[in-house]
């Protein structure tokens, strides 16, 4: 008879995001859930913990009908690179503005990949940056400074 094998990261991962699903999700009760037309304070983090224990629970199922083939190397450039890019972009969006907080992290972040030249990452930056500004700015409206006081706008 064979034994039963299982991914021990997936299960642990998938026990973990069922957990905090539930958790969540019982959390939510005491707040008003109202209905799908007139939804009330709790209805959405209700939907986002049954969205949480499903895939948890798909995960979970996963981790016993899959081989693991093992966990590779941390990869230390990413975090390096994109961890820090965030906090800089919450750092300085008030003080130099939607453009240059986005451009400046883009151009960060995009370091993250051991490939990426100087002049692609200013391009990537600037392509994302636009576009950004063509989305937010322009087609939703969203009313936030496009370069702050730290510039002298």
């Amino acid at each position: 008879m064979k034994s039963v094998e299982f991914d021990k990261t997936n299960a642990v991962c998938g026990a973990l995001f069922v957990a905090i699903g539930l958790f969540f999700g019982f959390e939510s009760l005491d707040l008003e859930l109202g209905t799908a037309f007139r939804m009330g304070p709790g209805y959405f983090p209700f939907l986002l913990a049954c969205a949480l224990v499903l895939l948890g629970g798909i995960i979970l199922f996963q981790a016993f009908r899959v081989e693991h083939e093992g966990i590779g190397p941390i990869a230390w450039r990413g975090l390096f690179f994109i961890l820090p890019s965030a906090i800089f972009f919450g750092l300085t969006i008030r003080g130099l503005g939607f453009v240059p907080s986005l451009f400046l992290t883009a151009f960060i972040a995009s370091f993250a990949s051991s490939r990426m030249t100087p002049i692609l990452a200013i391009l990537l930056s600037a392509g994302l940056t636009v576009f950004s500004v063509l989305v937010f700015e322009y087609g939703l409206g969203l009313p936030f400074r496009t370069f702050g006081p730290w510039l002298g706008f």
